[in-house]
């Protein structure tokens, strides 16, 4: 087997991680790294198929913000005192030049999956972000044809509201936009 030298190390570190302790870490570190509950999980960086989705997401979404909104790739939402994401691209309300954004901040929340990432997508942020009362999940995968799928937050759950259809997704909320996803 060959010696294959990692992007990203994490330090050593006893026990749980603090909210403080991650906010320590270095940003460059060439992987996505996330706190969940006093546990580091890092990601390695995305493939060129999840950046092109994630780039035709960010056109396709950018005209439709509304005022008093921001859409902004890959930022720190800090979900509660031991929990913070990073999601592929949010839509915030805050106009404040942060660390990291409130889970009260974001008006919506997404992810595109990738193969190291489906079941965290999927599974574990899906619930993550239900807990900290994210109104509106957009799930993209990348697994075949591409397929996104929007969630509201009703009692406490996510609700599908809109699913892409021929790569073509119809949103009318949070925003009201049509997103070619066809790669």
């Amino acid at each position: 087997m060959p010696d294959i030298e990692p992007d990203y190390i994490v330090p050593w570190h006893p026990g749980e991680w603090t909210v403080e302790e991650f906010f320590e870490l270095p940003e460059d570190s060439g992987s996505r790294v996330e706190l969940v509950d006093g546990s580091l999980l890092v990601s390695p960086a995305p493939a060129s198929r999840h950046q092109e989705i994630l780039q035709k997401l960010q056109f396709g979404l950018h005209d439709a913000v509304i005022p008093g909104t921001r859409l902004l790739p890959g930022v720190n939402v800090r979900l509660n005192s031991r929990r913070v994401l990073i999601p592929d691209l949010v839509i915030v309300t805050c106009p404040d030049d942060v660390v990291y954004f409130s889970a009260a901040d974001v008006l919506l929340a997404v992810e595109v999956e990738s193969p190291s990432t489906k079941m965290q997508d999927r599974v574990l942020k899906r619930a993550l972000y239900a807990e900290a009362n994210i109104r509106y999940y957009l799930l993209v995968s990348t697994v075949g044809p591409v397929e996104a799928t929007l969630f509201e937050l009703s009692e406490g759950e996510y609700r599908e509201i809109a699913r892409s259809d021929g790569g073509k997704l119809t949103l009318t909320r949070p925003v009201a936009t049509t997103v070619d996803l066809g790669v």
